[in-house]
């Protein structure tokens, strides 16, 4: 049987939202899948800590006294919350930069409770409102720290590129030229490779004792808010399990996770791209490594915060609800 995100309509299945998972250990050695593990798509924001990586490794985050908490943030799809701004604007005034340095544009929050805010303010939206601004002033650091230009940091030949492409070939396990480039919908780079390969990086970022792994590592399990934000599930299951997973949401339908106890690393994808699938799908692929005992999770009930991912209700224009997004299906489990 496949796995995928049945979307229901009262008791009938009306749609389908087919998913490819991989599921590794620190090895790289497949443990189960379904759909396609070698699948090649973009990692997208999923492949944020990779990028984060060479601001540790470099000394740039040393140089400019960047925080657990802005490490966590350069790491983040965040959702445009106040505390997410704070962090982003300390981290540039750090590094002597401004919002206009940055080569993100704005964009609708991620988190809806700050859309409806600032509709009802007609705030006006800045670079520093990107989902991805932590990660854009990250770039910038390393580029001062390395008194590279900052003006064209996110283009594909920029030294700044370059010294992500490598990290995310390190960790991936793959030849830096066999890695698919594209433009990111924030301006910069963004990679394309296989399921597995993506599952194989968050296992060894899980698994590592390397100083820098650690730090971004732990930036992230201990500031869950940041690197999401307000009823996202990132943030919910990194605080209702601390310390025990790592999760990380990439537009059109990734997912990538690691369970650093058991030493493996998930990277998922919703086929059609849809976004709302990710979640449920990934909370399935955890209660079923848990079920075969491949990770351990401290009780048979999910948290209410993270429980309100696992099904989803579709609502009718009157707030009714219609149906549900659920999951079915199992993985393929490997002896």
């Amino acid at each position: 049987m496949d796995f995928r995100i049945e979307s229901t309509r009262g008791d009938l299945v009306e749609s389908v939202h087919r998913c490819s998972v991989a599921v590794v250990d620190h090895a790289g050695r497949l443990l189960a899948s379904a759909g396609d593990p070698t699948l090649v798509t973009f990692w997208r924001s999923a492949a944020k800590p990779f990028q984060a990586m060479p601001v540790v490794l470099d000394g740039a985050a040393d140089h400019w006294k960047f925080t657990a908490a802005e490490l966590a943030l350069a790491c983040a799809s965040h959702s445009s919350e106040p505390v997410h701004l704070d962090v982003v604007d300390h981290m540039l005034r750090k590094i002597g930069c401004t919002e206009q340095d940055m080569a993100c544009g704005p964009h609708p929050p991620l988190g809806s409770e700050v859309t409806e805010a600032i509709h009802r303010v007609a705030s006006a939206m800045t670079p520093r409102w990107s989902n991805c601004s932590g990660k854009h002033a990250a770039m910038l650091a390393l580029a001062r720290h390395h008194g590279w230009p900052t003006t064209g940091y996110e283009r594909e030949d920029h030294p700044v590129q370059v010294r992500c492409l490598d990290e995310i070939a390190r960790w991936a396990g793959m030849p830096r030229e066999t890695i698919r480039l594209a433009v990111d919908g924030c301006t910069a780079v963004c990679f394309g490779l296989p399921l597995q390969a993506m599952a194989t990086a968050y296992a060894r970022l899980g698994a590592s004792d390397d100083p820098a792994a650690r730090r971004i590592r732990d930036a992230m399990m201990q500031h869950p808010v940041l690197v999401a934000g307000t009823g996202r599930l990132c943030t919910d299951l990194m605080a209702a399990y601390p310390g025990q997973v790592l999760t990380k949401v990439g537009a059109d339908g990734i997912y990538s996770a690691a369970w650093p106890s058991a030493g493996v690393g998930i990277a998922l994808k919703v086929e059609d791209g849809d976004m709302r699938a990710a979640r449920p799908a990934l909370l399935a692929v955890l209660r079923q490594l848990a079920d075969q005992g491949r990770i351990t999770l401290p009780a048979d009930d999910w948290p209410v915060a993270v429980a309100r991912h696992a099904e989803l209700p579709t609502l009718n224009t009157r707030g009714g609800v219609t149906g549900v997004l659920r999951a079915a299906g199992r993985l393929r489990f490997l002896d």
